[in-house]
């Protein structure tokens, strides 16, 4: 399975819900960068305990609408087009950094300021 492969079924994790196995293609040691760049959590159990309040993160009706992947050596990223009750349509990409075929670094990179009108 390549990395873009291990991506998408994180991805496909998420949107059922199934967040134990998602956590499974990370480190243990890995390290998830939020929207904003300053909210840091460290550690697979942490990173796990985030994702079931995602709710809390994502604005309200957040909805995946488009998403595709561009893959380099030792990393994937995420172009995520998405949509929320606030934003009828935006953008915003995820770098997965690997260390062979397991995640080490999660990193979200959003328009903080339309992000933060769209919560």
């Amino acid at each position: 399975m390549n990395a873009t492969e291990i991506v998408q079924r994180g991805w496909d994790a998420a949107a059922s819900g199934e967040f134990d196995a998602l956590v499974e293609d990370y480190q243990d040691e890995m390290t998830f960068i939020m929207p904003g760049q300053t909210d840091i959590v460290s550690g697979r159990t942490a990173f796990r305990d985030a994702l079931g309040r995602l709710g809390e993160v994502l604005p309200a009706g957040f909805k995946i609408t488009g998403l595709r992947h561009i893959e380099g050596p030792d990393e994937v990223v995420s172009i995520v087009d998405w949509q929320s009750d606030k934003v009828s349509g935006s953008q915003l990409a995820v770098l997965f950094r690997f260390d062979g075929d397991k995640i080490y670094e999660e990193r979200w990179f959003v328009d903080t300021e339309q992000w933060k009108g769209a919560r």
